[in-house]
């Protein structure tokens, strides 16, 4: 299967990128050390442009085609940011900065995009432009959001824009995608339950609100049981509850919760923020308290447009042999902010027998590699092919 061979002789450098990235992670926009090695990396492989600071961190690269008479850009997004977990992997080139760690490989994203850069750079082998797009704050900072709130698409004349991330427990460079709504709208919660606190020995005398926030709790989950449409995704979940005290006898005066919702269509996205406040006053209600909801509307669905998740594939085919269809995933991704944007496509390549993206104990697969730049080699010459 054509990974491209130029690939095999450029991965001893491509993994010694990834490493040196994973063993410096950095957190949501405070990516200066990786923004400057990746423009440096850009400017050393001769990139037409490099502009740094889109979106507070991010890198945009031009390469221009040999013929670039076409009028067309393509994008091509990798995210640089790192999560703040305490790596445990043991690895020689494990995280140097405590509480910090590349456990959703992004250092592998950003590696692939730089050897790719470095062969389109090389070779030029299309007609028009690729603009490959290096992205802080993935990780829920809404890098996405401010690259294109600082105009990104229009500066660069990005006319439609791919992205790509790993996927532990695929072969490593097989592929998997689909088209319509990939990723769920990320919306956040927390819930302020507010009673009448005293002694455990007199419950008669006080609003519980811990009994208040978990009847709340219980009543949430009613939203996908039995206010959405079965065969319609909605995911609701408590993740944090703490009340004003630790005491074994008192009853607490006030209880914080907070959670998340996640929906694939914007009418069940609707439909659960609607329902999320009125359980919450309703149970403010029958128990006399005072409950506050902050409903915050994060990340929106990722949605593939056809035409490009089609093209996409058949490039992912022609690298790998096959292209699988992917699943439905309730995580976020706020690539889904250039998305709406522009048409375009994200796909997933394997990791291998890796452990969960967002563990102690996760590494990417450097054998992905080869496969995922030649994809996108793949796509930009397939798409934009030289006269």
């Amino acid at each position: 299967m054509p990974v491209k061979n130029r690939f095999s002789e450029l991965l001893p450098e491509i993994i010694a990128w990834r490493r040196d990235l994973h063993a410096h992670p950095e957190i949501l926009f405070d990516t200066h050390r990786t923004a400057g090695l990746v423009a440096a990396r850009l400017r050393e492989f001769g990139c037409d442009e490099v502009v740094e600071g889109i979106g507070r961190t991010g890198v945009v690269g031009l390469i221009v085609g040999r013929n670039s008479n076409s009028g067309r850009t393509v994008g091509l997004r990798a995210d640089m940011d790192a999560l703040p977990i305490h790596e445990t992997t043991g690895l020689e080139y494990a995280s140097k900065t405590p509480g910090a760690m590349h456990a959703c490989g992004h250092d592998g994203h950003t590696a692939m995009l730089l050897g790719a850069a470095k062969y389109l750079a090389e070779t030029r082998n299309f007609n028009g432009t690729v603009a490959v797009i290096f992205q802080p704050a993935e990780e829920n900072g809404g890098g996405g959001r401010e690259m294109i709130e600082d105009g990104m698409m229009q500066r660069f004349g990005i006319q439609e824009v791919y992205g790509m991330h790993n996927w532990p427990g695929m072969p490593p460079g097989q592929f998997a995608i689909r088209s319509g709504p990939f990723f769920a709208a990320t919306d956040l919660f927390s819930i302020d339950v507010a009673g009448r606190g005293g002694h455990a020995a007199n419950p008669h005398e006080t609003i519980d609100a811990t009994v208040v926030a978990s009847h709340l709790v219980t009543a949430l989950q009613s939203i996908a049981s039995r206010n959405v449409d079965p065969v319609r995704e909605v995911v609701v979940s408590v993740t944090s509850f703490h009340t004003d005290t630790d005491a074994h006898n008192v009853i607490p005066e006030k209880v914080w919760l907070k959670g998340t919702v996640r929906t694939l269509d914007a009418a069940v996205r609707d439909l659960a923020e609607d329902r999320l406040l009125t359980i919450a006053k309703g149970v403010a209600l029958a128990f006399q308290a005072t409950i506050n909801v902050e409903y915050r509307r994060n990340y929106p669905a990722m949605v593939n447009s056809a035409s490009e998740t089609a093209f996409a594939a058949k490039a992912a085919t022609k690298v790998a042999g096959h292209c699988a269809e992917a699943p439905l995933v309730m995580w976020g991704e706020d690539f889904a902010f250039m998305l709406q944007e522009r048409p375009g496509a994200y796909i997933l390549i394997g990791n291998g027998d890796s452990a969960v993206v967002h563990s102690s104990d996760y590494d990417f697969c450097d054998d992905a590699i080869p496969a995922g730049c030649s994809w996108w080699v793949e796509l930009v010459e397939a798409r934009m092919p030289a006269q």
